[in-house]
């Protein structure tokens, strides 16, 4: 069994709503092998490395419904028993996913579609390369696959160290918490880097986090926390109760600032945190000297201060309020009269809660330098046997990442200590901050039983207080998001999605224009690029996830507008999780046969996925049965139509029913796209005063506008917003490249435009029958190379009937094809199609096939130009110099001038008006006086 392709899908795909793993297997001689044939033998193994998947109920929806597939019967595939594994072995490191789906590839005996869910993608595919290696090492060894592991492949070291590669990518506790608390708020949340920058919120209204400090964060309150001393003189200025302090850089002068603060004190790094180099309740020189020596592996500077009895605690403060305390009890093993400290300590780190480092909720006990000398103090070592009920501490120190566990106290914080935690924070500046305080009982005013504060911390650690060891869980994540969003605060910029096979691109940009037009500043996705407020940004076809994830990353952002493209869709999904509107214009052929879509419905339920996710509105083309399937996925709140026919009668009902729908209709003078909702009609503009139309002429541009408007009418801009915008873009190289842009600065008319599939030469062809042409009608036809040999032909076909003249050519980029393969598919086809040999020429260059049509024009003509490299055939048609021919309606007004003057010159004689490339003037004249 092999892998043959992979997909990973960060957002909504046609496969899953939230991101998921795809993977071609083919099976090879495996497909003879399901379960049932390698027998109880392999399931049993199976299991005994990962008994967690007697759990998975597979299709029978409860426990032990997977085994149950494994068993009965001729048992199951082995793509289906990897998928499952995929799945468990992510549980087992602490990453809960749940989802997954493999089916057959029809028409591909031994192939399979695996898809299966995933949090973080690195440890989906490692997960994914562990499983089938385990697969392949329980097999048989006749039927063993090249690939298998080595007979000494120990599976238990495998799962270990990829459950240490999962922890080292995964969040930690604190940033999960904050994670957490935001999915519960519905504000969504990108992940920045590998680590815990963490953006939550999209665009303008985004606020970002590193582990448990804010983008709001002053960076003097860090730097102050950071110090001590600094820390310790500003709080003692107050009048918090904090220890006498000194700092030292040699061990004799730690001596003598112990002296003169008076025994016992404590040695710490100025600059240390998570308790690292900190020694407690020193009595004398030697151990001042050591501590020293301990606290310099951990900076130069070193902090002396007078040691407080009592319990440690940490007191977090989140916008000015206490929102959590825990007491924190220093990392220790209790007695049982039979083992010995380092077997206790053994049986203390098999808790599941523990981990290495930050990785889980607790920290695993270490044996090193101070629980030596800790163990010393007592006369005891490591093997030594407490007795029962003894409590061994192996830190000075109650820090979690030394091993220390936390108890809840928030509730019994006495009113002064909380006053006290608040004012600290506040004196240093920290909107988010821990409060270390030592003291016998936190229910006791430490005006009365004393106490003090140790340090402050920035970007205090959350997990002690989300998951204690005993007590109740508090929500500090969810007091930091309250914070950074404030109740009725918003989080998302409004997102509309945009798809379909031809207009996407227009559409995009023309809602683009109107919400641009309001005021906003828009973030849009095209086939062209990504544009932020107008200005490109990145060049290229940017319609995939990591484009829509540029715009939602843009702090100068308040609206998304995303083209959806199905490449992007099927490589890697959406990168987005949800839109506030979403459209599909319309399906029809294109890009068939490639990445296994084969058909119209196929490739219908690819261009779903926006409007499946579509949360406000989703907005379908009724004239498009396919497009009209889609209203059954939908769970958006509204359902808007867009039809052409004003009899239309599904359209009809939905109105009556108090549906929207945005439609054409004939009036008095031309076409008004009218609007229905709830019941009201309301018209909303003339379509000949929308310039992309070409007064009307554009049928597919008055689509277009009407998708944009009903975009825009659901995305709540006024009508007069939508009006304006729609007044004000026209289908210029500069708003619209390569949809349909007009020059009409030669003497003869010239159309640019991108199309590339039957029904965009359709549309264009249509527009081309509309004008009134006093010459002739010439095209420059071409076709992607990738696409299949039907729709090329029907490319062909489709122009056969308008023009006069064709000129045949191929794109820069071949797409598998030979030099001149579809130029001369395209000329068969319309030699076939009755077009005479001599109005068809075959130029494969799409720069000198250009050049040729422009300059067979004569006065007169129009020319279609289907163009693939849209700037260089732009540059070629504007910068194009005639042969000065003379413009004949030119000549003949010129010879009809029966003034005897003009522009004050009196003429005698003949004169010549020439048309050139500087213009329209007198060329020469005789006998004037």
């Amino acid at each position: 069994m092999k892998i043959v392709s992979t997909n990973v899908f960060v957002g909504p795909s046609m496969y899953a709503h939230f991101p998921v793993i795809r993977h071609v297997l083919d099976l090879g001689r495996l497909e003879e092998w399901p379960t049932g044939r390698l027998g109880p033998d392999y399931v049993d193994r199976l299991l005994e490395c990962l008994p967690g998947l007697n759990e998975h109920g597979c299709s029978y929806g409860e426990p032990g419904g997977f085994v149950r597939r494994l068993r009965e019967g001729e048992g199951t595939w082995l793509g289906h028993v990897m998928e499952h594994v995929a799945i468990e072995l992510q549980n087992v490191a602490g990453s809960p996913v749940t989802f997954g789906k493999t089916r057959s590839i029809e028409g591909k005996p031994g192939h399979y579609n695996m898809v299966f869910q995933y949090k973080e993608k690195s440890v989906g595919l490692e997960s994914s390369d562990l499983a089938l290696k385990l697969i392949h090492s329980l097999l048989p060894e006749e039927i063993r696959p090249s690939n298998t592991p080595d007979r000494d492949w120990d599976f238990a070291a495998e799962r270990d160290s990829f459950i240490r590669y999962a922890q080292r990518r995964a969040l930690g506790p604190s940033t999960a918490s904050l994670v957490k608390a935001a999915e519960d708020r519905q504000i969504p949340w990108l992940r920045l880097n590998n680590y815990s920058l963490v953006q939550f919120g999209h665009g303008r209204y985004q606020q970002r986090i590193q582990a448990t400090t804010t983008g709001n964060t002053s960076n003097i309150a860090v730097e102050l926390a950071a110090d001590k001393e600094e820390t310790n003189s500003i709080l003692r200025d107050l009048g918090l109760p904090v220890p006498m302090q000194r700092i030292v850089r040699s061990a004799s002068q730690a001596v003598r600032a112990a002296e003169r603060i008076g025994y016992p004190v404590v040695l710490k790094p100025l600059a240390g945190n998570h308790g690292r180099g900190v020694s407690i309740n020193l009595k004398a020189p030697e151990e001042v000297e050591l501590a020293f020596e301990k606290a310099q592996e951990h900076g130069r500077t070193v902090v002396v201060e007078s040691f407080i009895e009592g319990f440690d605690h940490r007191l977090v403060v989140i916008d000015g309020k206490l929102v959590a305390a825990a007491k924190r009890v220093p990392g220790h093993v209790v007695g049982d009269g039979e083992h010995s400290i380092e077997q206790l300590v053994g049986i203390v780190n098999r808790d599941p809660r523990r981990g290495v480092g930050h990785e889980k909720v607790l920290t695993r006990l270490e044996f090193d330098h101070q629980a030596e000398r800790l163990l010393e103090k007592l006369g005891y070592d490591r093997n030594t046997v407490p007795a029962q009920g003894e409590i061994v501490y192996l830190r000075s120190t109650a820090n979690l990442s030394t091993g220390g566990t936390a108890i809840d106290v928030t509730d019994s914080v006495h009113p002064d200590n909380r006053q006290m935690a608040i004012r600290a924070i506040k004196a240093i500046g920290l909107d988010i901050g821990g409060v270390d305080f030592l003291t016998n009982d936190i229910a006791e005013s430490y005006r009365d039983a004393g106490g003090g504060i140790c340090e402050v911390n920035a970007g205090p650690g959350f997990r002690m207080h989300v998951a204690p060891s005993e007590g109740t869980a508090r929500d500090v994540g969810g007091a930091v998001i309250d914070m950074l969003f404030p109740a009725g605060a918003p989080s998302r910029i409004p997102i509309a999605a945009i798809t379909g096979t031809n207009g996407k691109t227009t559409t995009a940009r023309m809602l683009a224009h109107i919400l641009k037009m309001t005021g906003k500043t828009v973030g849009l996705t095209s086939t062209d690029g990504v544009y932020i407020d107008g200005n490109l940004s990145v060049p290229g076809d940017m319609t995939g996830p990591v484009s829509a994830q540029m715009i939602l990353r843009d702090p100068s952002v308040d609206a998304a507008v995303m083209e959806v493209a199905r490449g992007g869709m099927l490589r890697s999904g959406l990168g987005f999780q949800e839109t506030n509107v979403s459209a599909c214009l319309n399906i029809s052929a294109d890009h068939l046969g490639l990445r296994g879509i084969d058909t119209l419905e196929q490739l219908a339920e690819v261009k779903r996925v926006p409007i499946e996710i579509a949360r406000d509105a989703a907005i379908l083309n009724a004239d498009d049965a396919l497009c009209l399937k889609m209203a059954d996925y939908t769970e958006a709140e509204r359902l808007c139509y867009i039809t052409m026919n004003p009899a239309h009668p599904l359209v009809k009902q939905h109105i009556q029913a108090g549906g929207q729908a945005f439609v054409l209709e004939q009036g008095m003078n031309g076409h008004m796209i009218t609007i229905y909702d709830h019941e009201t009609h309301t018209p909303l503009l003339w379509t000949h005063l929308i310039p992309a139309t070409v007064e009307g002429r554009a049928m597919h541009n008055v689509q277009n506008a009407m998708f944009a408007a009903a975009l825009a009418y659901n995305l709540d801009v006024s009508l007069e917003g939508i009006r304006q915008g729609l007044r004000t873009f026209d289908s210029t190289y500069y708003q619209a490249p390569g949809r349909m842009n007009i020059y009409d600065e030669h003497p003869f008319r010239v159309i640019l435009d991108y199309a590339h599939n039957p029904a965009a030469v359709k549309a264009m062809c249509g527009l081309v029958d509309r004008f009134d042409v006093d010459g002739r009608k010439i095209v420059l036809l071409a076709a992607p190379g990738d696409r299949r040999d039907e729709d090329i032909l029907e490319i062909a076909d489709i122009a056969a009937g308008h023009f006069d003249y064709f000129v045949c050519r191929c794109d820069d980029n071949r797409r598998g094809r030979d030099q001149g393969e579809v130029a001369v598919m395209l000329k068969n086809r319309l030699l076939k199609a009755g077009i005479a040999a001599d109005r068809i020429k075959v130029i494969p260059d799409e720069q000198e096939a250009t050049a040729q049509v422009l300059q067979m024009a004569e006065p007169g003509d129009l020319l279609l130009i289907l163009a693939d490299n849209v700037k260089r055939s732009w540059k070629q048609i504007i910068y194009f110099k005639s042969d000065a021919k003379v413009d004949e309606s030119v000549r003949k007004t010129a010879t009809a001038i029966e003034l005897p003057e003009i522009g004050g010159f009196t003429f005698d004689a003949d004169i010549e008006i020439v048309s050139d490339e500087r213009g329209v003037r007198i060329a020469r004249h005789e006998e004037s006086d």
